[in-house]
């Protein structure tokens, strides 16, 4: 999987590549600020050794949607800096991830936290989230910023979403999927219809953009799940049984609820009680759960193809199709 995944990436970038050049050295600069401190918090995971899937994903659906709108050239000044903003948000949310979860390591390196400390950790946080903000209104668009500030709250949402549980187990996996959407998936649904808003007026067209966004998005992070029972800590860069560990019942475990019943009330105390994450991965392990969740994953990407295919044909096009073999196949 991994030659194929690293194939794919080659084949998408191809197309983004352009756009995606300088973009880390223009989220530095938009975060430029005298103290030299700050800097250094803000520009910490700006390195440009991320894969940047998510601006990635933004600059092929606005030229995917620039085809479609029969508008040649390069993008809109707007639509790369919603790209820009996109990590920016992201990598924001990350940064206040990592102090609630006091995480200790993140895309292979040690944390803004656990180098700085929480405090700071916070501030850095929020002079990223002040500053995407500010380039949000530069492009001076009110559909814009409303569509992007609905992320910011989606996050927040989702992150009190993920501090509880639901008793009722009919309406576990529910809120899961709703938690999965607002923590992971509104960034990317909101930026492609972002995006799609300043070159198309077409509602129908806005909700082909977002539909990919939030299936592909939610494909993502059901992956993501599965990784945290999959793959090793050097392979994630982070430590694996994480989700167990913050008390957290992701699709897998949900999934082996079905086999392994005793599952329930491990979910309900957060696995707390000790044993209980040592146990609750042999259940998830012995049972079909990461299958599931896999199939899953590949159900919503079917249907991100099934919105992406009613746009005009484009190279750009394709390769958003071709997102969702990366998504499926990527190891970490």
């Amino acid at each position: 999987y991994i030659y194929i995944y690293i194939y794919i990436y080659i084949y998408i970038y191809h197309f983004s590549q352009k756009d995606l050049t300088n973009l880390y050295d223009d989220i530095r600069k938009e975060l430029f600020v005298s103290k030299e401190e700050l800097k250094s918090l803000c520009d910490y995971y700006f390195d440009g050794k991320g894969k940047a899937i998510r601006p990635m994903i933004v600059i092929l659906m606005a030229r995917a949607l620039n085809a479609h709108s029969n508008r040649s050239g390069d993008l809109l000044p707007g639509q790369r800096t919603i790209a820009m903003i996109a990590e920016m948000i992201h990598t924001a949310s990350l940064v206040h991830d990592d102090v609630i979860d006091g995480s200790d390591q993140r895309r292979g390196k040690r944390t803004i936290n656990e180098l700085w400390g929480e405090k700071k950790a916070i501030l850095a946080g929020d002079f990223i989230l002040s500053t995407a903000s500010m380039a949000m209104a530069r492009i001076g668009d009110n559909t814009v910023v409303k569509v992007m500030s609905q992320v910011m709250e989606d996050l927040v949402r989702g992150e009190f979403m993920q501090l509880g549980s639901k008793e009722n187990e009919n309406e576990r996996f529910k809120h899961y999927l709703e938690k999965t959407f607002k923590k992971t998936a509104s960034l990317i649904a909101n930026s492609c219809k972002a995006v799609c808003v300043q070159v198309n007026s077409d509602p129908e067209v806005h909700e082909i953009a977002y539909k990919y966004g939030e299936n592909i998005g939610i494909a993502f992070q059901l992956v993501d799940d599965v990784l945290d029972f999959t793959s090793g800590a050097s392979h994630l860069g982070k430590p694996s049984a994480a989700d167990l560990k913050l008390g957290l019942a992701t699709g897998p475990v949900l999934f082996a609820c079905q086999q392994f019943p005793e599952l329930h009330a491990m979910i309900m105390r957060r696995f707390s009680s000790k044993g209980d994450i040592d146990r609750a991965w042999q259940y998830v392990l012995q049972s079909d759960g990461v299958e599931q969740t896999k199939y899953l994953a590949q159900r919503y990407c079917e249907e991100a193809i099934r919105q992406i295919s009613m746009l005009r044909p484009s190279a750009e096009r394709d390769a958003l199709i071709r997102v969702t073999e990366m998504v499926l196949t990527r190891d970490k």
